[in-house]
């Protein structure tokens, strides 16, 4: 007799002989790939591997996520380039559609010029304070 138990954060099923008769394990890996994911689980694990460290682990959690934001990622720039009143899809719709995808890093890039022009605007304010408070000092 065999008592079969599902580990759920492994998705390893085990296997083990009762109580009274020689232990045995045996491990069956249990193929993970969810009908809800818009894409292959391997595509995705395959490019996360090609821009992480190697030896870094990706645990299953971020492979379903990030499945799941690419394939909204794709929905959003399809409804975009469907809202044009062609019946092709043509480049320039693409284009129009994944720019503001595109601009984020130049954002982050002007957002961080801005910080560093503040902060020097901000140092130039407090040497006036300072400069005020010693000519004025009664």
């Amino acid at each position: 007799m065999t008592d079969e138990k599902k580990d759920t954060e492994t998705g390893v099923e085990k296997t083990e002989e009762t109580p009274g008769t020689e232990k045995k394990v045996e491990v069956k890996e249990i193929e993970s790939d969810r009908d809800d994911l818009p894409f292959p689980k391997a595509t995705i694990v395959n490019m996360l591997r090609k821009h992480l460290s190697s030896g870094k682990q990706i645990k299953g959690q971020v492979k379903d996520e990030m499945n799941l934001w690419l394939g909204k990622m794709v929905e959003r720039i399809a409804k975009k380039m469907d809202s044009h009143p062609y019946a092709y899809v043509d480049g320039g719709m693409l284009r129009d559609a994944i720019e503001p995808y595109e601009t984020v890093q130049e954002i982050e890039l002007e957002k961080e010029r801005i910080v560093k022009q503040l902060e020097s605007i901000k140092a130039a304010c407090d040497i006036l304070i300072s400069e005020v408070d010693r000519k004025f000092r009664n």
